[in-house]
């Protein structure tokens, strides 16, 4: 299983471990059905991975993906940027097909 965070993704998570003090927590990543494409991403802060998770590492972070989510996350790319409305994480991800305007929404081939 592989995720790649850019570097300003990386220190965006570290910023906000630091800021919720967490400094030991792991990212979690998840899709769920819903939003305007079919399914969306769930991305948070946790402190134990669940029963069945995937483990990956990105520099110094470990990142649990649930394990109903692996197919659609495999070699994802996740950066963060800022602009005029403020910051977000963005997936870039070779599984989606389609993607809604915010970029949080999508949908496989398979869907």
């Amino acid at each position: 299983m592989t995720v790649r965070l850019s570097p300003t993704a990386a220190r965006e998570i570290e910023r906000q471990r630091t800021v919720r003090d967490r400094p030991n927590s792991l990212v979690h990543l998840s899709v769920r059905t819903g939003g305007c494409s079919g399914l969306y991403y769930v991305m948070d802060l946790v402190d134990t991975a669940a029963e069945g998770d995937r483990i990956c590492y990105s520099g110094n972070l470990t990142i649990a993906i649930d394990a109903s989510s692996t197919s659609y996350l495999e070699n994802l790319a996740l950066d963060y940027g800022e602009d005029l409305m403020g910051g977000s994480f963005r997936f870039q991800n070779p599984q989606a097909i389609q993607h809604c305007s915010c970029g949080h929404s999508f949908k496989t081939a398979s869907d």
